[in-house]
């Protein structure tokens, strides 16, 4: 019997979630997407998931992604969501509008991270594997055989005088116009700096840029492997019902 779970991946824009097939990542039926409320204060946020679980009339745990760092079920910082988050005890809340069940809360990129090492491009890979999300910004996620160290910031490093996102996030390629060989070089110096602190066995590049990865991960010239994220829209969704699932709770 297939075993499921429950994950919820809360964006700016969009808030998504959708049935988990635990074994092999897929989503079991329609993936579920109504719009992130506009202002996105915890309580309406928390809303919006609920209505998301009453459509997928799903009774189990739910897992949760937040554009936050979370520690202790707690939302420390808010990026693309309302700032009154920061210091909101997002599980509890979470936990209530779903009437008592158990609920995980953890950064989205974490839960990428979750997802692509265990059922993505790294599920093979052994040692330390770091998710970098390429967007706005740089998200990130690193793993060690499997287990997560929550709420790193690398986009926030700093490289060469600037901070690893103002280098190497998509948005610079966009705003610079710069070519793919132009910024694979930014975003080599980027790799670099991580892999001579950090030693990992394997990088993972993920967001939306990275479904053109033959047009710029050939040309990055560090010496950790590079590999192109294989879950994508779905890897949030699918990272929080594995946490929940496996008791990661940051």
């Amino acid at each position: 019997m297939t075993k499921t779970g429950f994950g919820v991946d809360v964006g700016g824009s969009g808030v998504k979630g959708g049935v988990v097939d635990l074994e092999t990542g897929e989503l079991v039926g329609d993936r579920i997407k109504l719009l992130t409320p506009q202002p996105s204060t915890p309580e309406a946020v928390a809303e919006t998931v609920a209505e998301i679980i009453r459509q997928a009339e799903w009774d189990g745990p739910v897992g949760i992604t937040l554009p936050s760092v979370v520690t202790g079920g707690v939302a420390r910082s808010a990026a693309n969501i309302d700032k009154h988050w920061i210091g909101t005890d997002a599980r509890a809340l979470f936990a209530d509008a779903l009437g008592g069940r158990l609920v995980t809360v953890l950064n989205d990129a974490d839960a990428a991270g979750i997802a692509e090492d265990a059922l993505g491009a790294g599920k093979d890979a052994k040692g330390v594997v770091i998710l970098l999300t390429f967007g706005t910004g740089i998200g990130s996620a690193i793993l060690h055989n499997g287990v997560l160290l929550p709420n790193t910031e690398f986009g926030h490093m700093e490289v060469d005088g600037k901070e690893a996102e103002h280098r190497a996030a998509s948005s610079v390629k966009e705003k610079k116009d710069l070519s793919y060989k132009e910024w694979a070089a930014e975003v080599t110096r980027v790799l670099t700096r991580f892999e001579n602190l950090l030693w990992p066995d394997l990088f993972i590049a993920g967001g939306g840029i990275s479904r053109k990865h033959e047009k710029w991960i050939p040309h990055l010239t560090n010496r950790t492997p590079v590999v192109p994220a294989a879950l994508l829209n779905t890897a949030g969704i699918v990272g929080a019902a594995l946490a929940v699932e496996t008791g990661i709770a940051p």
